[in-house]
């Protein structure tokens, strides 16, 4: 093989990741990027692959000796190894599942970054390979991140699953502590790059250990209601690893695809912290969602009273019925009930009524970026009717009906109306402006930041509490009993 075919065949992979960004930016395109994607990693791999069999020759135009076809079979026995695994969770996975999922994913970037920069480093330290200094900050670098990214992805994971508690843990001197280990990593690097030989790779164990305690404490200082950042975020960190972990390896195809997903991933985390009104420092850092997991009726900011006014499926059918425009806000508790599907029955037998029906997705919807577009994708709702925030705001104070479903923190007015609540300044879509809302709540819980919400209390809002699937599937029976009884 020759360097232009390589090179030739990494652009080519390249350019089928950048259109599958691009393809995954709109909901109508995002099987076609899903697509690109694939057939950009399926080219990356296999023109990898072929070169182990037909080396590239080096500088000086020598040959270099194929890989063993021992070597050769490991590789091909791993890699068809990940193939089953990967088939097999992914047909399997739920969509309540694919936050964590996506979490875990992340982690195993990471610590494929960690095992390729120790991996680098021993082989040098074997072979007495004198490594240039670009190389070996490459080595320290791909390892610091990867860690990082590693155990934060696995903390991610438990607090997604449900099996690390989403409360922030908020250590006296945290900020202090981060300070350290980053300051600590730095020195072991310089200590290692000046003294060479064991120094330097018990320097990087020491280094490995101390970045992988960090990315568990930042991570564990996030609440819950910042999760879907946090997912954006190490998403970015998993990308720099393998921009990293291709610098290392001399892969041009590994560097570009990082350096994708690392700049998408940091634009995306952007994006949702504008919508959050909040700096990415603050989601790092700043500890948000310390009230998460304390009992309904209180907040961290004021206690949410009033009268609740209950509706029964019945009557929220009448409302939907009489109504002229109805605007549907979805939220977690509907990708748990699985309510979707029903709902894009509902939604039909509306809309064949004159009804005019649009979904409002709020940017941090969910526990994942693009969670709520996802699953109404899946239910093959039309794309034309969902909403983004900034579009459907202005509309609801024109609006009939809003249905709440399985949402809590994304229409609390307490971001706008409780300087002393954690979520203050956040922006929320504002419900309570439209003419009634039907809240589908199990409860009157808090939501996964721990806030409660006012809106359950407002005069305008009424509350049908219930699994979502069977009170939507409540809802659908309702308004077609109505319409026979309309044609009878």
């Amino acid at each position: 093989m020759t360097p232009s075919i390589l090179l030739t065949a990494y652009l080519v992979a390249s350019v089928l990741f950048v259109f599958s960004l691009r393809g995954l930016s709109a909901q109508h395109t995002a099987r076609r990027g899903n697509l690109l994607g694939l057939v950009g990693m399926i080219v990356a791999i296999g023109v990898t692959f072929a070169a182990l069999l037909w080396p590239v020759p080096d500088a000086r135009g020598g040959s270099p000796t194929p890989a063993s076809p021992e070597a050769l079979g490991v590789l091909g026995a791993a890699m068809g190894v990940g193939c089953l695994v990967g088939a097999f969770v992914a047909s399997r996975v739920a969509m309540t599942a694919m936050p964590e999922l996506v979490a875990i994913l992340h982690s195993f970037v990471g610590l494929a970054a960690v095992l390729v920069g120790i991996g680098s480093h021993l082989r040098a330290a074997r072979t007495g390979e004198a490594l240039d200094l670009a190389h070996e900050i490459e080595v320290w670098v791909g390892v610091f991140v990867g860690a990082i990214t590693f155990t934060g992805s696995v903390v991610a994971f438990g607090k997604l699953r449900g099996t690390i508690r989403s409360k922030p843990l908020l250590l006296p001197g945290r900020h202090a502590l981060n300070a350290a280990l980053t300051v600590a990593c730095v020195a072991l690097a310089v200590l290692a790059l000046r003294a060479g030989g064991p120094v330097a790779t018990h320097a990087l164990y020491a280094m490995t250990a101390l970045a992988s305690v960090l990315g568990v404490h930042l991570v564990m200082a996030i609440g819950g209601g910042d999760m879907p950042v946090v997912v954006s975020l190490l998403n970015s960190y998993s990308g720099w690893a393998a921009s990293a972990a291709g610098f290392m390896l001399g892969n041009d195809a590994l560097i570009v695809t990082g350096a994708l997903v690392g700049s998408s991933g940091a634009i995306l985390s952007y994006i949702m912290c504008r919508a959050m009104n909040r700096s990415i420092w603050h989601v790092v850092f700043g500890g948000f969602g310390e009230g998460a997991g304390i009992a309904s009726g209180t907040s961290a900011g004021t206690s949410a009273t009033g009268r609740v006014r209950e509706i029964d499926v019945a009557g929220a059918a009448d409302l939907l019925l009489a109504a002229r425009s109805v605007v549907i806000v979805p939220g977690y508790g509907m990708a748990v009930a699985q309510a979707q599907h029903a709902l894009k029955e509902v939604v039909s037998r509306l809309e064949a009524r004159g009804t005019r029906v649009r979904f409002a997705i709020h940017p941090v919807a969910g526990r994942l970026p693009g969670h709520m577009n996802v699953l109404l994708a899946e239910a093959d709702i039309s794309y034309e009717i969902v909403k983004e925030m900034d579009e459907i705001q202005e509309e609801l104070p024109k609006t009939d009906v809003v249905v709440v479903i399985g949402a809590n923190d994304i229409v609390n007015p307490s971001a706008l109306e409780d300087p002393s609540s954690p979520i203050y300044g956040m922006p929320v879509l504002e419900a309570w402006r439209a003419g009634k809302v039907i809240m589908l709540k199990r409860s009157l819980g808090t939501g996964y930041a721990g806030v409660d919400n006012p809106l359950c209390y407002k005069d305008n809002t009424l509350m049908l509490f219930g699994d979502a699937k069977k009170s939507v599937l409540g809802l659908l029976a309702a308004i077609d009993a109505r319409a026979e009884s309309a044609a009878a």
